[in-house]
C-alpha cells in the first residue's frame, strides 16, 4: 500500500499576506458584490451599483497605503527544506514597482469609473453587467505588477482582457459588436503566440517563477539557446499586444471608436498599463540574460510604434465621425512608442532601474492626460458630436472646458504650461541616451515635433471663432456631476503635477525593484 505521508508536511502550507494582496483582493470583492447586488436591487435603485463599484475601486486605492514605506512584502512563495522563504521563489511580490503600476490600474479605473456613469445612464447599458466586468478588468490590470511567475502573469492578463471584450460589445448600436470582434481575434491570436512562448522557455529554464527563468535560461545547456531566445521574443508578443505595439495595434483605433468612450479611455491607460507591466517584468527579470536580444527588438519596436501612430493621426480627417476618438487612438499608440524607450534602454543599461523609472513616470503622466482628454470629448459628445470639428469654437460655448483640452493635448505634446508633459519626455530621452541609443533618441525628437502639428491643429479649434447659431443652438447644459468631477480631478491633477512635477518624476530617480 501506498504511503501519502510527506516528509515535512508543514511545507504544503501557505501564510497569505492579506495585506499584500489587499489592492486587487478588494476589487475582486467589490466586483462579486455588484453582481450579487445587481439580482436583488430594484431596477429605480440601480444605479447605485456604480456608486459601489466607484467605492471599491477608491478602498483598493487606500490599501495601497500600508505598502508604502516599507520593504517589499511577498506571499504564495515556495520553501526550502528548512522552511525558509526567498521572494524569487514567490507568485505575488508587493514591491514600489507593483506599487506604481497598481496605482496607475486602480486609480485610472476610478476615473474610468466617474466618466461611465453618464454613459451607463445615457446609453441604457445593462448596469449590473457593465460594472462587473470593469472590476473584474481592473482586478487583473492591478494582480498583473504584482505577479512574479508566467503562469500567475498569463491569468492576470487574460483577467484583465477577457472582460474588456464585452465591456467593448455593450454598446448596442452595431459598431460594437464590430469593434469586439477584432479586439477578441488579434488578443486570442497573440495570447497563443505567447503561450507558445512560454512553453518554449519553461522547455529551456525548467521554471516559471521569473528569477528562476533567469538563472535557468543563463546556464541552460548550448543546444537549447535557440529555443530559448525564440520562446522569450514570443512570449513578449502577449504583452506587446497589450501596449498596442506596432504591428499588435492594428485594433486600436476601430476598438476605441466602437466602444462606450469611457470604456476606450479605460483601455488606453488602463490596458496599456497592464501590458507595459508585464513586459517590464519579462524582460529585466526573466529574460536578463538574453537583454541583448530584446533590448534591440523593443528599441525597433518602440521606433516603428511611435513613427506609425503619428503617421496614422496625420492622416486622420477632422471633419470625419468619430475622429476625436480616433485621434485619440492613434495618439495613443504612438505614446506606446514613447512608453517603450526606457524598456528598451533597460536592455543595454548595467541595471534597469533607472529606465524602468522613467516608463513608471510617464505611464502615471499619460494616464492623467489621457483620461482627461476622453473625458473632455464625452462631454462635448454630449452637447454636439465626436469629429475634431464639434470642437470648433468651443471656448465660446465652454471655456472651462476648452482649456482643460487644450491644457491636456499640450501635455501630450510635450509644451508649456503642459510642463509635466515636457518633463515627462526629457526623461524618456534622457533614458535613450544614457544608454546609448542615440539613434532612438532621434527618432524620438522628431515623432515629438511631428505630433505637435496634429495636436496643435486640435487646440487652435477650441479658440477658433464659433457660429453664432451653433453658439445659440448648443446652449450651455449642467453636465452630470460625475462627469464634471472627472473633468476637475484630471485637470487639477495635471496642473498640481506641472507645478510640482517632482511628485511623479521621482519615481524616475530610483529603484523600482
Amino acid at each position: 500500500m501506498t504511503s501519502l505521508a510527506v516528509a515535512h508536511p508543514g511545507s504544503l502550507i501557505q501564510s497569505v499576506d492579506w495585506v499584500a494582496i489587499a489592492p486587487p483582493l478588494i476589487a475582486a470583492v467589490a466586483a462579486l458584490a455588484v453582481l450579487v447586488t445587481d439580482l436583488f436591487l430594484p431596477e429605480r435603485h440601480k444605479r447605485r451599483l456604480g456608486h459601489l463599484a466607484a467605492a471599491g475601486l477608491a478602498l483598493a486605492l487606500l490599501a495601497l497605503l500600508p505598502l508604502t514605506g516599507g520593504s517589499p512584502r511577498a506571499t504564495f512563495c515556495l520553501r526550502n527544506v528548512a522552511g525558509a522563504t526567498d521572494s524569487a521563489g514567490c507568485s505575488y511580490v508587493a514591491d514600489h514597482f507593483a506599487l506604481v503600476f497598481q496605482l496607475l490600474a486602480l486609480g485610472g479605473a476610478l476615473i474610468a469609473a466617474l466618466l461611465s456613469m453618464h454613459t451607463v445612464e445615457d446609453q441604457k447599458l445593462p448596469r449590473g453587467e457593465y460594472w462587473f466586468l470593469l472590476l473584474s478588468s481592473a482586478t487583473g490590470a492591478a494582480l498583473l505588477p504584482a505577479s512574479r511567475d508566467l503562469a500567475t502573469m498569463v491569468i492576470a492578463l487574460e483577467v484583465a482582457s477577457l472582460p474588456a471584450f464585452a465591456l467593448v460589445a455593450l454598446r448596442r448600436d452595431g459598431r460594437g459588436a464590430e469593434a469586439a470582434f477584432k479586439f477578441f481575434v488579434s488578443s486570442v491570436t497573440a495570447t497563443a503566440v505567447m503561450l507558445l512562448g512560454i512553453g518554449f522557455v519553461y522547455a529551456a529554464s525548467g521554471s516559471l517563477h521569473l528569477g528562476a527563468v533567469a538563472q535557468g535560461l543563463e546556464h541552460a545547456p548550448g543546444q537549447l539557446k535557440t529555443l530559448a531566445e525564440a520562446g522569450a521574443v514570443l512570449t513578449l508578443v502577449g504583452f506587446a499586444f497589450k501596449v498596442a505595439a506596432v504591428p499588435f495595434h492594428f485594433w486600436v483605433p476601430d476598438t476605441y471608436t466602437g466602444a462606450p468612450l469611457p470604456v476606450a479611455g479605460y483601455l488606453s491607460v488602463v490596458g496599456k498599463a497592464a501590458g507595459l507591466s508585464g513586459l517590464a517584468l519579462a524582460t529585466t527579470v526573466a529574460f536578463r540574460p538574453y537583454a541583448h536580444t530584446w533590448g534591440l527588438v523593443l528599441a525597433v519596436l518602440a521606433a516603428v510604434t511611435m513613427t506609425v501612430g503619428n503617421v496614422g493621426a496625420l492622416r486622420q480627417r477632422f471633419d470625419t465621425r468619430y475622429s476625436a476618438v480616433r485621434l485619440l487612438a492613434w495618439s495613443s499608440v504612438g505614446q506606446a512608442g514613447y512608453l517603450l524607450v526606457p524598456l528598451a534602454a533597460a536592455g543595454y543599461a548595467p541595471t534597469g532601474a533607472d529606465p524602468l523609472g522613467a516608463t513608471a513616470a510617464y505611464a502615471l503622466i499619460y494616464g492623467v492626460v489621457n483620461l482627461g482628454a476622453f473625458g473632455v470629448v464625452a462631454a462635448v459628445g454630449r452637447r454636439a458630436g465626436t469629429s475634431v470639428d464639434d470642437f470648433r469654437g468651443l471656448f465660446a460655448r465652454n471655456r472651462w472646458t476648452a482649456l482643460a483640452l487644450a491644457f491636456f493635448l499640450l501635455c501630450l505634446a510635450g509644451l508649456p504650461p503642459g510642463v509635466i508633459g515636457l518633463f515627462g519626455k526629457v526623461v524618456v530621452f534622457r533614458a535613450a541616451v544614457d544608454a546609448g541609443l542615440g539613434w532612438l533618441a532621434v527618432v524620438m525628437a522628431v515623432n515629438v515635433v511631428v505630433a505637435l502639428y496634429y495636436y496643435l491643429l486640435w487646440t487652435a479649434r477650441l479658440f477658433a471663432p464659433a457660429d453664432p447659431a451653433s453658439v445659440a443652438d448648443t446652449a450651455e447644459r449642467r453636465l452630470p456631476v460625475s462627469l464634471t468631477a472627472t473633468l476637475g480631478l484630471t485637470a487639477s491633477a495635471a496642473v498640481v503635477l506641472s507645478v510640482a512635477p517632482q511628485l511623479v518624476l521621482q519615481v524616475a530617480g530610483g529603484s523600482l525593484f
